[in-house]
């Protein structure tokens, strides 16, 4: 394996936990809606929201990887039954959305992001919708591409391929980390990148899959 000269990384769940993240975005976006427009939330919850916005993705099928769109929908059309304008709707994604990009980091990535960033020029690699300078993290990289700016979310090779564009290397030259052993690990060795399965709970690697090129188990690994 040839040493990379550019280091690309997903964000949710592997640069931070992103359930506990998401209750709590969609907690304040209800809590929000509740207070102000009690009447979008009648026989609404969490649960509910969510099938909305699958079902969503089934009518939309060409926009079902853009998680900003699904919901700026549901939103816009829950409201508008409702009576109420786009305006209110906007309001509402903006509550989520600065709730969803009020990250906790783990606790060595700050470190890592630091002193990778000397060496390597890094990008984020996403299907979420999270923002680099709302998260905070944004100074040490040089590109996000995303699901929605690539038009396909991983493991397609079409996020990988706008990936290498925008990285100006060549794909073997890139190295992925990633939590999710399909989205990331295959995704990014099928595109012809290295890739690093990070597995910070130790879980037994899928029996289906070819094994990972490499495993770590925190960023510090990344040298």
């Amino acid at each position: 394996m040839s040493a990379p000269l550019v280091l690309s990384f997903d964000l949710d769940d592997t640069l931070w936990p992103v359930e506990p993240l998401m209750l709590t975005a969609e907690a304040e976006m209800q809590a929000w809606i509740q207070e102000r427009h009690p009447q979008i939330m009648h026989g609404h919850d969490r649960e509910s929201l969510r099938r909305f916005r699958a079902a969503l993705a089934q009518r939309f099928p060409q926009q079902a990887h853009d998680m900003t769109f699904l919901r700026r929908r549901m939103l816009a059309e829950l409201f508008a039954a409702a009576g109420k304008s786009g305006a209110h709707a906007d309001e509402a994604f903006e509550v989520f959305f600065a709730a969803r990009n009020r990250v906790t980091l783990y606790a060595e990535v700050e470190a890592a992001l630091r002193r990778l960033s000397e060496r390597y020029r890094l990008f984020a690699l996403s299907n979420g919708n999270a923002d680099l300078v709302r998260c905070g993290i944004s100074q040490w990289f040089a590109g996000h591409v995303t699901a929605i700016s690539a038009g396909a979310p991983k493991p397609d090779i079409r996020i990988f391929s706008r990936l290498v564009e925008e990285a100006g290397v060549e794909a073997h030259q890139i190295l992925h980390i990633g939590d999710d052993p399909q989205l990331d690990v295959v995704g990014a060795v099928q595109a012809g990148l290295q890739a690093a399965w990070l597995n910070r709970n130790a879980k037994p690697w899928p029996a289906h899959l070819p094994a990972p090129p490499r495993t770590i188990l925190s960023l510090a690994e990344i040298d």
